[in-house]
């Protein structure tokens, strides 16, 4: 195991009946808060009343940035971080789901570094060492960014996706109230929660690495937890125990813990631009890419069939054999199956209407430049990117 450093300052409360705690964690740093939110369907919800009775009730002064974007895009991370400079605001409230949190991070840092400009931040142009506080109320069990101490933004001028990393833009408080989810529709339930299972193979499953006994049994944990869990809370919107255990479960597949003592491969969120070049929704790319991903490995490197086998065994619950490369194919169809039949998800871009893709333009986001995939479970070339590409189709 590699030495490393572990530290996850994030203060949770967890239930019901935690808001009341929120002004006490506002208030440790100042009277002035910017609250993001992604617009009318989080303003029309009783969340939002509470959480404005709660501040203004305790001498709070509130300022506002609604119309967050999915893909939360750097014009609006610098809209934010113009209200914060000019009236001097401590801390930056996020109510919402990943994009809302990634985009309050990059407001608290933008905000007190030398611009206005958070993409300055992104390309190194401008150094950055602290940050205004972030807290974080989640509303779907999705990127666990609540408690992950990095983000990504859209810059749609050049059409990238990227972002920045460090310990200053960790929320030091995270509000996770399981009956917040109660109204994420199915489809959205859905790509949330596989954008956990994705984070969880690419950050510690499925990698070309030592696996330390420790985070690879719980991150194996975590996988079947979902893949148990996820289901129940699409068919049984408010299902306390499911929506609690997939909100926990996000949570804890980013909050370094999985990651400690080794160098993550995220080959699938290196190839998964769907979202940034046709602006699909992130877990619904991951869903359609990942089983496509798998399938190619496969058939052209035998090497990965032991991974893929003990995934079907352990998590999808396909039967063990002699022929692990056989047992490898019937993991990639279970998931598939999954995605299709309990996700209701598609599992090609034609059933979205997309029979066409920019591929040059994606497999230049996804390699940055390079020859290859870069930190790749399997090395991955260009004409390699390009026929998982095609397959998803």
């Amino acid at each position: 195991m590699n030495d490393f450093q572990f530290q996850n300052t994030t203060k949770v409360y967890f239930g019901k009946n935690q808001l009341s705690h929120l002004h006490e964690e506002v208030l440790k740093y100042g009277d002035k808060v910017l609250i993001a939110h992604g617009g009318d369907f989080i303003k029309n919800s009783p969340l939002y009343q509470n959480v404005m009775d709660e501040l203004k009730s305790n001498n709070i002064q509130v300022f506002e940035l609604g119309a967050v974007e999915p893909n939360p895009r750097h014009t609006t991370v610098n809209r934010g971080v113009a209200i914060c400079k000019d009236n001097e605001i401590q801390t930056v409230l996020a109510i919402g789901g990943g994009s809302t949190i990634d985009c309050c991070k990059a407001i608290a840092a933008t905000s007190l570094s030398d611009t206005n400009n958070i993409w300055d931040l992104v390309e190194g142009k401008v150094a950055w060492h602290d940050a205004l506080a972030v807290i974080a109320i989640p509303t779907i069990a999705s990127t666990g960014s609540e408690m992950d101490k990095s983000c990504v933004i859209a810059n749609v001028e050049i059409g990238v996706k990227s972002g920045i990393n460090g310990e200053t833009i960790r929320p030091k408080a995270a509000f996770l109230d399981p009956t917040n989810t109660f109204s994420v529709p199915p489809l959205q339930t859905a790509c949330g929660g596989f954008d956990i299972m994705a984070h969880l193979f690419d950050m510690n499953y499925f990698v070309n690495a030592d696996k330390y006994p420790l985070q690879f049994h719980v991150v194996e944990t975590l996988l079947k937890t979902v893949r148990q869990q996820l289901p129940i809370a699409i068919k049984e919107p408010e299902n306390y125990e499911a929506r609690a255990t997939m909100l926990w479960a996000a949570s804890w597949a980013l909050n370094s813990f999985c990651t400690s003592g080794f160098q993550t491969q995220a080959s699938l969120h290196a190839l998964e631009q769907f979202s940034s070049t046709l602006d699909l929704t992130h877990g619904l790319g991951l869903a359609i890419l990942t089983p496509k991903w798998m399938k190619y490995l496969l058939d052209r490197d035998s090497s990965v069939a032991d991974d893929f086998a003990r995934f079907g065994i352990n998590v999808m619950d396909v039967e063990d054999g002699e022929d692990k490369v056989a047992v490898a194919y019937q993991a990639i169809d279970a998931l598939q199956t999954f995605i299709k039949d309990e996700l209701k998800l598609p599992v090609h871009l034609s059933e979205l209407g997309i029979h066409e893709l920019p591929i040059k333009e994606m497999i230049q986001k996804a390699m940055k430049g390079a020859k290859s995939l870069p930190r790749a479970y399997r090395e991955l070339t260009k004409e390699d990117c390009e026929k998982i590409y095609q397959m998803c189709l």
